[in-house]
């Protein structure tokens, strides 16, 4: 892609509860849009630290609670954190765009109509670009360690993961919690793709009684990875994944991005 990264990047306040940590708002550009993002680093050190690319779920965004539940942990022990909103996301919502996107996720988009089977389409088309070009555009930066890169995601953020890592050689590994086979647009099934993400490791984590994943569909998910991969199921539903799932995936993401 010949289009510029633009980089922009400023620091933010820290969060309440984690007042030493450092927080930078940045934006970048892709394919045509300006894309947000959050990046968090270590109170200490001038680095280069390892990076988390992190992701939100449907209907959330970098700034969503349970992001925070993982990550300001994992930045304490010392990696970088950068998540972006994926596009009708966040900053990036629209009034009527959003709302047709979404609606689509509470039955099946593949019984949605043709308009917003190619919303979706499209949506996971330039989710997909811009988790690239945050690398990017992250990579700039001298604070942060450009050959020690994972990426974690939830829900949405695990589907499109699995539709993205799978095309980019930087993840060296990936943490994919509450996701599933067979959730977006036939030509965007992330059970398509994930195959191609071995040799590298990755990290299924699953709710048992997930209302909005069925069990058939995390299973299919599952069954289309090659090894090396590690599956992970917890007694919860969607939104209560517990502490133990988080640290099964900090355990995972630290080990192989070689933290001691």
């Amino acid at each position: 892609m010949t289009e510029p990264i633009a980089l922009w990047i400023a620091s933010a306040a820290a969060p309440a509860h984690a007042p030493t940590l450092r927080v930078r708002r940045f934006e970048y550009s892709s394919r045509g849009d300006r894309v947000p993002g959050l990046l968090l680093l270590p109170a200490n050190g001038d680095g280069p630290f390892p990076l988390v690319l992190l992701q939100h779920g449907a209907g959330g965004s970098k700034h969503s609670e349970y992001l925070d539940a993982a990550r300001l942990p994992w930045v304490q022990r010392g990696v970088a954190v950068a998540s972006i909103d994926f596009p009708l996301h966040g900053e990036r919502a629209s009034a009527k765009l959003s709302e047709q996107l979404l609606g689509a996720t509470a039955t099946s988009v593949r019984s949605a109509d043709s308009d917003t089977i190619a919303l979706w389409s499209e949506f996971s088309r330039q989710a997909v670009a811009d988790l690239a070009r945050a690398l990017d555009a992250l990579a700039e930066l001298p604070e942060l360690d450009a050959q020690r890169v994972a990426y974690a995601g939830f829900s949405l953020g695990a589907i499109l993961g699995a539709l993205f890592c799978p095309t980019d050689p930087r993840p060296r590994a990936a943490a994919l919690a509450l996701g599933g086979a067979g959730i977006g647009p036939p030509d965007f099934d992330p059970a398509d793709s994930i195959g191609a993400f071995a040799p590298r490791p990755l990290l299924f984590v699953n709710a048992a009684h997930d209302e909005r994943i069925p069990r058939a569909a995390a299973e299919a998910l599952h069954a289309s990875a090659r090894d090396p991969k590690e599956i992970a199921w917890f007694e919860c539903g969607h939104h209560d994944l517990p502490g133990a799932g988080l640290k099964a995936m900090w355990n995972f993401l630290a080990r192989h991005l070689e933290l001691g």
